[in-house]
């Protein structure tokens, strides 16, 4: 008995500084970080929404098709996820202009202009580019959530976390259909 009120005393003495210390972060420099990072990827998943179907119609596999289509409906849980950590922050969710993102995305377009209508090789060209989207992500998507965890925000963290995995996810989906069907037909065109 006498281990577990000291256990408890010592655990509401560790509480009180971190709790001021989330306090203060929430006024301070890196917080801003923070803030301006979740405005970054929130204009990038706004913007992925609206080139997702572009890409998904461009695409011939149906396995690619499905991968994007499939994406697109955890991309727009990423959004609501996104205003929903905004308004932990007691923030309106706001977004702030990816360049990044907009050169992925153009970029990706770019490759389906370049291509050949239903080949092979413009899907190839259309993984390649949702790949280095999802990369981009993942970076972010990590480092947020490290940086929710530094400041104390476990329930922003632990959102950040779930996006994470799902970016992995489709990652390792993407890498999948090249190397199963689309980089060998699209070699072989």
């Amino acid at each position: 008995m006498r281990m577990s009120r000291t256990t408890t005393k010592t655990a509401s003495i560790a509480r009180k500084p971190a709790q001021r210390s989330r306090e203060l972060m929430s006024n301070s420099k890196f917080h801003e970080l923070f803030m301006d990072e979740l405005k970054d990827i929130y204009w990038a998943e706004k913007n992925l929404v609206k080139a997702l179907p572009r890409m998904q119609k461009a695409a011939t596999s149906e396995d690619l098709k499905d991968a994007i289509g499939h994406h697109l409906e955890e991309t727009k849980i990423h959004v609501a996820r996104l205003e929903d950590i905004f308004e932990m922050m007691g923030k309106k969710a706001q977004a702030k202009k990816c360049e990044a993102m907009e050169g992925l995305i153009r970029e990706a377009q770019r490759g389906v202009d370049d291509t050949e209508e239903d080949s092979m090789v413009r899907d190839a060209g259309i993984i390649i580019s949702a790949q280095k989207v999802e990369h981009y992500e993942i970076s972010a998507y990590g480092s947020l959530r490290t940086l929710a965890n530094v400041m104390g925000h476990a329930d922003a963290a632990e959102l950040l976390e779930q996006t994470l995995e799902e970016e992995k996810h489709a990652d390792s989906l993407l890498t999948e259909i090249a190397e199963s069907t689309v980089n060998d037909e699209a070699a072989a065109e």
